[in-house]
C-alpha cells in the first residue's frame, strides 16, 4: 500500500492511495471517493479489492481544494465535506479520474468503483471514458443529472430506497433514461456499504458488493480471452 502522485492533464498533481496483490494480477479498480476523503473506508475498499487481484488505487479527489482532506462520518464532517462541495468542480474532478485511470492501463482492465459523489463521478466517467471496462456505482445522487447519457461499458447502480438524500423520482428518472440499465434498489440508507456509518446495512453490502465483483470479474475475464484470442492470431 503505497502514497503516490498522479498529473492531470491540466498539470494538477494530486495524490492517490494504492494497494497492489500480492499475487498475480486480475486488473485494476479506480475506487472513488465520498464527500469525505479518501479515509480508512475508501482505502480499506482498495485493500479488500487487492486482495481479490486486483490493484485498486483511489484518487484524492478534493485535492484541488483541500489536499490531503480525510474525515470520519460524524455530523460535522458531513457539513464541512458540504461545505468543500461548493468550490468542487466535477469536470476537475473527470480530469482527476480519467488519470487514476490513464495511470493503471498497464495492469490490464481498469474498472470504476464509487461511492455518494464517487458513485456520481463513477457514472459520468463511464459515459466519457471508453478505456473504462465496468462502473459500480453506489448511491450517487448526481447520476440523474447525467443519465441523458448511455454508459460506454457495463455499469449497475446502487441506491437505497430509505435514503434521505436520493429521492425515489431521482432513481425512477435514471431508470426512465436508461430502460437497459441495472438498477439495484436495497431496503436501506445512504451509505449503506459503508461499515464505518450509522447506515451501514451488512446484507445489502454484501449482495451489492457481490453484484459488483461479478461484473468486475467478468469483464476481466473477456479482455484475458481477448488477449489469449489475439495472440493465437497472431502466431
Amino acid at each position: 500500500m503505497t502514497q503516490i502522485d498522479v498529473t492531470a492533464a491540466d498539470g494538477h498533481v494530486f495524490s492517490m492511495y494504492r494497494a497492489d496483490p500480492d499475487g498475480p494480477r486480475r486488473g485494476a479498480v479506480v475506487v472513488l471517493q465520498e464527500i469525505f476523503g479518501v479515509n480508512g473506508h475508501i482505502r480499506s475498499v482498495c485493500d479488500r479489492l487487492a486482495a481479490l487481484g486486483y490493484v485498486a488505487a483511489a484518487p484524492a479527489l478534493f485535492d484541488r481544494v483541500s489536499r490531503g482532506y480525510e474525515t470520519g462520518y460524524a455530523p460535522e464532517d458531513v457539513q464541512s465535506g458540504l461545505a468543500l462541495m461548493k468550490d468542487f468542480d466535477l469536470d476537475a474532478a473527470l480530469r482527476d479520474v480519467a488519470a487514476a485511470v490513464n495511470a493503471l492501463q498497464d495492469e490490464g482492465p481498469v474498472s470504476v468503483m464509487g461511492f455518494c459523489l464517487g458513485g456520481s463521478l463513477a457514472y459520468r466517467i463511464a459515459t466519457q471514458d471508453a478505456r473504462v471496462a465496468s462502473a459500480a456505482c453506489y448511491y450517487g445522487g448526481l447520476i440523474e443529472r447525467f443519465s441523458d447519457a448511455a454508459p460506454l461499458c457495463p455499469v449497475r447502480l446502487f441506491y437505497g430506497a430509505e435514503d434521505p438524500t436520493i429521492s425515489a423520482e431521482n432513481v425512477a428518472t435514471v431508470r426512465r433514461k436508461q430502460p437497459d440499465l441495472p438498477v439495484h434498489v436495497f431496503p436501506a440508507g445512504h451509505g449503506f456499504s459503508c461499515d464505518s456509518r450509522p447506515a451501514f446495512d451488512p446484507d445489502a453490502a454484501i449482495i451489492a458488493w457481490t453484484i459488483s465483483m461479478r461484473m468486475i470479474d467478468e469483464v476481466s475475464i473477456q479482455s484475458a480471452t481477448d488477449v489469449a484470442a489475439a495472440t493465437e492470431t497472431d502466431t
